[in-house]
């Protein structure tokens, strides 16, 4: 609805100020969309296509800015090609790269690594990383939720097409992502201290682990949990820390 493609019945959206249904020439003018499905002239050169895509928004002929926005994308080597002898990861930055011809002020992005090898997406999300410097605003839509926790700076998460939370992501991992103390035991105790089984430790025989769940607002604990375990005369040689993913947190609520 935003970038124009699907009609809106109901409400009203505004980009940068301008309603996209009574301003919509303003209003797409601060918008760029690269959509998920790869849909490009074959036959005409990179270059030529992303001419072609800033005269569509009424702007003149930029060679300064085209040469910029191809050498962002690791493009410009390729300018001549014809989109048909490009790989479908180099397909998708000519995507992007024709999105970016009007200089938009918001970037959709629809799912942009879907098929593309690992070296391509992390070029994809270092030129995405400028673009998010240089004060663009970018919407991503992502199942690759490693992705959106790299990058988002706020999560929405939809479930069952109903927008369940936008939060800041920071703030989300703080208050619903747990973390997990792990501590390697050198010895198999007999039996748990009551002072820890109070901390809620669990401990694994077959591992020989002491476990201990806690939210990251409760990190100030775990000093007091070593007080607990050293006078308990237990000892380690080994600890390691797990910490739930943008992932674990989605199925968690989408489960709820």
């Amino acid at each position: 609805m935003i970038c124009g493609s699907v009609t809106i019945t109901t409400g009203t959206v505004t980009v940068g100020g301008y309603d996209v249904v009574k301003d919509y020439k303003k209003a797409r003018s601060l918008v760029g969309l690269v959509p998920q499905e790869i849909a490009l002239n074959p036959f005409i050169t990179v270059i030529r296509a992303v001419e072609i895509a800033r005269g569509l928004y009424g702007k003149p002929k930029d060679e300064v800015l085209t040469e910029k926005t191809l050498k962002m994308l690791s493009l410009w080597e390729k300018k001549d090609n014809r989109v048909q002898q490009l790989s479908g990861g180099m397909k998708r930055r000519v995507l992007i790269a024709k999105a970016l011809m009007n200089e938009p002020k918001v970037l959709f992005l629809d799912e942009p690594t879907a098929g593309v090898d690992v070296d391509l997406r992390r070029d994809l999300w270092d030129s995405v990383r400028v673009l998010k410097e240089n004060g663009t605003t970018i919407v991503l839509t992502t199942h690759y939720l490693e992705e959106a926790e790299s990058m988002a700076d706020r999560v929405g998460i939809i479930n069952k097409g109903e927008l369940t939370l936008v939060e800041e992501k920071s703030a989300l991992m703080k208050r619903l992502g747990g973390k997990k103390l792990i501590l390697h035991l050198v010895d198999t105790p007999k039996e748990i201290p009551q002072a820890l089984k109070d901390f809620q430790v669990t401990f694994d025989r077959e591992k020989n682990t002491l476990e201990y769940e806690y939210n990251p607002e409760g990190e100030s604990e775990i000093t007091a949990l070593f007080n607990e375990v050293k006078d308990a005369g237990i000892v380690f040689h080994d600890m390691e820390t797990q910490e739930q993913s943008l992932e674990d947190i989605f199925v968690e609520l989408v489960k709820k």
